[in-house]
């Protein structure tokens, strides 16, 4: 399957989605094969081109989730939806943990993805059910990679255009498909200056903002090189907390070519009042 693949190269949490629960580490284990096919030049090259292969698919359905451990406790924010590639706009029902205390668990927040900006509805912090919160992705220290609790799943997806060391990492199965797993490092800052144009502010804005920009990964390519699951290791500091804050952000793809209907907000379903904070 990766020689097939080879042939087709050519304030941090603003939104208050996410809660910090203080420094962890959120690594990946598994063996680096160094038997693989082709050379890391070549994997460089159909990791970087991912992005591109995803265009060609249209659209996808997503599974999100983002972790965040802290003294054995890990917090997990799930959600699930729909993204349209070549738009870039998406659609997400995110679903927040119950707090340390037990309370009942949170509505889930309904988020629209959308090139240089997010909007989130039952935002709750005295926003009324029927409106949107829209936020600028450049504004966000971490470009919105973590602070909605979900990453863009383009976004992600151009993460590796800052792609700079690869390993083949076996041939594994994900979602019923036939999977080559690379394991590697990105660079935001040259993801950055590679991106869309929709990308190319949110994440110049993370390669300042989060504490190194250099995000380990591990990416599962399918036969027509097209990414079914990211996972992305993003550390950032947390002004409340002395250190980095380490998270995981895995995204699940499948089902490409779904119809894929997302309207964004007109501007009166926008809330436009204060956002009290918690």
């Amino acid at each position: 399957m990766a020689d097939r693949q080879y042939r087709r190269q050519g304030a941090v949490v603003a939104a208050g989605v996410v809660v910090c629960v203080g420094v962890g580490g959120c690594g990946s284990g598994g063996a680096v094969l160094d038997d693989g096919p082709g050379g890391e030049r070549e994997r460089v090259e159909v990791v970087r081109g991912a992005a591109a292969e995803l265009v060609e698919a249209r659209s996808a359905k997503a599974r999100t989730s983002m972790e965040m451990a802290s003294g054995g406790t890990r917090v997990t924010i799930r959600g699930e939806g729909v993204y349209d590639f070549r738009r870039q706009v998406g659609r997400l029902k995110v679903l927040l943990p119950q707090d340390p205390a037990g309370a009942t668990a949170h509505r889930p927040i309904t988020e629209l993805l959308s090139p240089g900006a997010l909007f989130m509805k039952n935002r709750g912090a005295g926003v009324p059910a029927d409106k949107w919160v829209r936020v600028e992705t450049a504004s966000m220290p971490d470009g919105n990679l973590v602070t909605g609790g979900a990453t863009d799943p383009y976004a992600a997806a151009e993460v590796l255009l800052g792609a700079r060391s690869v390993s083949y990492a076996g041939e594994e199965e994900v979602g019923g498909a036939e999977v080559t797993h690379y394991r590697g490092t990105a660079d935001l800052r040259l993801a950055a200056e590679h991106a869309s144009e929709g990308s190319r502010e949110a994440l110049a804005a993370a390669a300042k903002g989060f504490a190194t920009a250099k995000v380990p990964f591990d990416v599962y390519l399918d036969d027509e090189g097209r990414i079914r699951k990211i996972r992305h290791r993003f550390s950032f500091v947390n002004g409340q907390r002395e250190g980095a804050v380490a998270v995981a952000s895995t995204i699940l793809l499948l089902d490409f070519g779904v119809a894929v209907d997302v309207r964004l907000p007109e501007r009166d379903d926008i809330y436009a009042g204060r956002i009290a904070e918690e």
